[in-house]
């Protein structure tokens, strides 16, 4: 067994993925596709406010060989969060990478001025509704009316400027899973593999590992894990991670209590409008009664001493009817 970092923490993810190597081999494999280069592009944490560390991406220029030997370049967005709620900060994202002038090649390639085609990648520290595989393809597909494939002036540049295919890892679903090259690779995220001794570590296999580019990816997390650097800032991790917890913690006690206050606040809300109906009813039988009394020729002082209210209620509401 061989001690690795870990790499869901987002210092070792980041380690990993600067080895351009490492990153070709990843990517390649995810892609399922040769990487003949790559370049990361940018890197940041997304601040989320509540969650400042919670999302982390990474940018990367990538040329494609494709298996008819043609050779193309793409953008590729690496993200990986574990919370569940960071739906709308990826829709976001992806709309300002739309956006960026950045992303589209210099004219002289590129004269129609589209932006390069976008590969979106998740890797995912939760569970996706009931879908239970550990990685899932999202893929575009040209077709016509009748769903037919349209082979003739495919890929458009317009079109693949405009939408992407999507990868998405979840890493609870990896559970040591070494069915292909690609889930021999995602082990690295297994969090089963957890050294008991510290989170910070996992230990791994190294027989499940076969070929170089498995090893490669491995090293460097051997690596990761002996840099004073990298095992440091873990620490800090853990240490956000905690005073976020305990935020939240506090949140969630403070918006139960919130809850339960306008809980109780709404059947006090309830029980007025039902003792409000109950007055409103019983105003309108007293009412009814005055008016009944009148039409029986009682006058208005023998209405108010047999009723015992004052005679100008009676003649308000007297007057009301008229």
């Amino acid at each position: 067994m061989t001690l690795i970092a870990n790499p869901i923490y987002d210092v070792v993810f980041k380690f990993l993925m600067e080895d351009e190597r490492v990153a070709k081999i990843l990517l390649s494999a995810l892609l399922q596709k040769e990487v003949v280069e790559v370049q990361m592009r940018q890197h940041e944490y997304t601040d989320l406010g509540r969650q400042p560390i919670s999302l982390f991406r990474i940018d990367f220029s990538a040329k494609i060989r494709e298996k008819d030997g043609q050779e193309h370049f793409i953008l590729i967005e690496l993200q990986k969060t574990w919370l569940a709620t960071e739906t709308l900060r990826f829709r976001q994202y992806l709309g300002t990478q739309y956006l960026d002038e950045k992303n589209i090649p210099p004219r002289d390639k590129n004269p129609q001025g589209f932006s390069l085609p976008m590969v979106s990648i998740y890797i995912l520290g939760h569970k996706l509704g009931d879908l239970q595989e550990p990685v899932v393809y999202v893929r575009r597909r040209y077709l016509d009316h009748d769903s037919n494939p349209i082979t003739h002036g495919v890929p458009d540049p317009f079109i693949e400027s405009l939408t992407h295919d999507t990868i998405i890892v979840q890493i609870p679903y990896l559970k040591g899973r070494t069915r292909n090259h690609l889930e021999r690779l995602l082990n690295i995220f297994d969090q089963d593999y957890r050294w008991k001794e510290n989170g910070h570590f996992l230990e791994i296999d190294e027989r499940k590992l076969n070929g170089n580019d498995e090893q490669l990816v491995m090293y460097r997390l051997v690596k990761a894990a002996s840099t004073p650097d990298v095992r440091r800032a873990m620490q800090v991790e853990d240490e956000i991670l905690s005073e976020i917890e305990d935020r939240d913690t506090t949140i969630m006690l403070q918006n139960a209590k919130i809850e339960k206050q306008s809980a109780e606040i709404e059947k006090q809300n309830a029980k007025i409008e039902k003792q409000n109906a109950e007055i409103e009813m019983t105003n309108q039988k007293l009412q009814n009664i005055i008016v009944f009394l009148h039409t029986q020729g009682y006058s208005i002082n023998e209405i108010a001493h047999q009723l015992n209210i004052p005679e100008t209620e009676i003649m308000e509401i007297l007057s009301h009817q008229k």
